[in-house]
């Protein structure tokens, strides 16, 4: 997890002083479809049962599995030759979800602001001696910050609330149907590609299939869990499906450009975390959006 100069540079210029490109992820001739539904199963299950356990180990098992996503994206961008300043940046992805959780919305803006901030000066020193590109450099980190530990704050101020526990079940539940439902009809329907640029597999049809898996979820979930009515989950479900698929979609992109086919290698049947962290960042703000508006704690 070195940020040395030296290292930095390694990631910038080959022999001739031009820039190269860092190695790509092994690429996998498909998916192990076995060893990816036991490991989302033995990886949601660890998540529930941190979360009923005890909120603060939840928040815990976030910012640990928040920092894995953020390390993931870093390698990922130096693929692009844009070296984001690895120690503050997961020093920002641990410090978020716990300052959402134990300071509320202010002390996840007033992290935020101030991981940004050690960011800016971060990179300006180094780029003092190695003569790296800043600015660039500098965006990457905040985007990263932004992408994934702000999300994740969203998500502890979820968890936050007296009813909390049972927010965060139906913000995983209504998220995993769309992959599932989206999987399950694209797969068996599946004759319109959506985006074959980006994401040869995701069709029109499993789109369908996602949002009615989203909206049964959301329905049955929002009125067993929160006493909530009816329409709430049906709003939750079709707001959730197609922000799922966008996050799919931006991943898609991300990966395209800097020529990758995974974002790691941590997860077998699925890549990296962040390959499966992609839907639930895109969800979280308007999940968070949605019950917070509609449900009273």
């Amino acid at each position: 997890m070195s940020d040395s100069p030296t290292s930095r540079r390694a990631y910038r210029a080959g022999p001739s002083g031009e820039g190269t490109k860092a190695p790509d992820v092994p690429r996998k001739a498909g998916r192990d479809l076995p060893a990816a539904v036991a490991v989302g199963c033995g990886l949601g299950g660890f998540i529930l049962a941190s979360l009923l356990i005890a909120k603060p180990l939840f928040i815990a098992v976030v910012a640990l599995g928040v920092s894995l996503g953020v390390w993931e994206l870093i390698q990922a961008l130096r693929s692009g030759r844009i070296a984001a300043p690895t120690i503050p940046t997961v020093l920002a992805a641990t410090a978020l979800a716990p300052a959402a959780y134990w300071a509320g919305p202010e002390g996840l803006s007033v992290a935020f602001a101030l991981s940004c901030v050690v960011i800016v000066v971060w990179v300006a020193i180094e780029s003092a001696h190695d003569g790296v590109d800043a600015v660039r450099d500098i965006a990457g980190g905040v985007f990263i910050t932004a992408y994934v530990p702000l999300m994740s704050g969203l998500a502890a101020l979820l968890v936050a609330e007296p009813d909390g526990v049972s927010r965060i079940i139906v913000f995983i539940l209504v998220t995993i149907c769309s992959d599932i439902g989206g999987y399950a009809v694209g797969a068996t329907f599946g004759r319109h590609p959506m985006a074959p640029m980006l994401s040869p597999k995701k069709s029109w049809e499993g789109f369908a299939g996602s949002v009615l898996s989203c909206v049964l979820a959301g329905v049955l979930s929002v009125v067993l869990l929160l006493d909530g009515v009816w329409w709430v989950g049906l709003i939750l479900g079709v707001a959730v499906a197609c922000f799922a698929t966008m996050g799919d979609l931006a991943e898609s992109t991300l990966k395209r450009d800097l020529g990758i086919k995974d974002m790691g290698t941590l997860l077998p049947g699925h890549g990296g975390l962040m390959d499966r962290l992609d839907s639930l960042v895109m969800t979280i703000p308007v999940t968070f959006a949605v019950l917070t508006i509609f449900i009273a704690a």
